[in-house]
């Protein structure tokens, strides 16, 4: 009996290329898993490079019939988001960007950038690549871009006066939950600019991250004799796992990094939790703008979710993205 949308609802993806970052471990290994299984070449991106390799392996074992490669990004450093997306140049489609990695509850600290490490590394390096890989994207029809929230983005609030917390008490839960809600923000703007494009048939402008800029801001763009119109069949995704097992939360000195792991046996696996997101990668169904999660919001199989009022704020999202384009030097679209 049919319990919902599982593994076996994915359709074939052979000759599909996706890029899956923090593919080394828990959401991101599965995601890997899922979309190899059934015959995509996936790049995995990862900060630690033999961890990546020995994720590979063992995939390969078990049984993963699609291509996997291992490349190096630091989602810390905007120069390394820059450096991995320069590697793609020669990549001639590119069907799911999955903007998985992230981070979650840690001590305060700062990315090699200056960003405060929450919004530096879980919004502001995934919109840099984006930004640089969206020629690409554009260039190969009925792509998508989905980017990982969490059911705590419905718990958070962004503070475009002080998004990197310097004029308030560092709060790790908070800050994490802002950035979950800017990854939100970030995919619903990132579709309706899409979508605006796509009504007038404008060519991508250039800059940074664009067709006519890739090149000199170390972006990728479409292959010569690609797709037409900017952002033709080009959607944005999200979703979250509600509750999964894995190892984030647990790195910080506070209490409350400490009683994460105590929550563990209620919380359903990663192969569970990654299916919203592999639902809205694959599920030719799934239209841009939409958000996944599981049935009972932190179990469950996956549906499409309601987000909360605030990550459906448009003008919210529209000064966030003005202000990611100024922190990270990237526009797009």
């Amino acid at each position: 009996m049919r319990t919902g949308w599982s593994a076996a609802d994915i359709p074939d993806l052979t000759g599909r290329v996706a890029v899956v970052t923090g593919a080394n471990r828990g959401l991101g290994r599965e995601i890997t898993r899922y979309l190899a299984g059934q015959g995509a070449r996936v790049v995995m991106a990862c900060r630690d490079e033999d961890s990546g390799a020995a994720a590979a392996t063992e995939l390969r074992r078990a049984g993963v019939s699609g291509p996997l490669e291992v490349r190096r990004i630091d989602l810390g450093s905007l120069a390394s988001v820059e450096k991995f997306a320069a590697s793609l140049a020669g990549e001639s489609r590119l069907d799911v960007l999955a903007n998985n990695a992230g981070l979650m509850a840690v001590d305060r600290g700062l990315t090699a950038d200056g960003f405060e490490t929450h919004m530096g590394v879980n919004h502001l390096a995934p919109f840099a690549l984006t930004a640089r890989l969206l020629p690409l994207l554009q260039a190969t029809p009925d792509s998508r871009v989905v980017t990982m929230s969490s059911m705590g983005a419905r718990l958070g609030h962004v503070d475009l006066g002080d998004l990197g917390w310097e004029r308030r008490p560092y709060d790790r839960w908070q800050a994490y939950f802002q950035s979950k809600l800017a990854n939100l923000l970030f995919t619903f703007e990132l579709d309706r600019r899409l979508g605006a494009r796509r009504a007038e048939g404008v060519e991508p402008p250039a800059g940074p991250g664009t067709t006519a800029g890739a090149a000199a801001a170390g972006g990728v763009g479409p292959p010569a004799g690609g797709a037409g119109a900017a952002g033709e069949r080009t959607s944005a995704l999200a979703a979250h796992p509600g509750g999964a097992r894995t190892s984030l939360g647990r790195t910080g000195r506070s209490w409350t990094n400490k009683l994460v792991p105590l929550w563990r046996p209620f919380l359903q696996p990663a192969s569970v939790g990654a299916l919203g997101f592999v639902r809205a990668a694959t599920d030719p169904g799934a239209r841009g703008g939409e958000y996944y999660g599981p049935l009972f919001q932190a179990w469950g199989p996956p549906i499409r979710e309601r987000p909360s009022r605030q990550a459906r704020d448009p003008q919210l999202a529209a000064r966030l993205w003005e202000l990611s384009e100024r922190l990270t030097g990237c526009a797009a679209p």
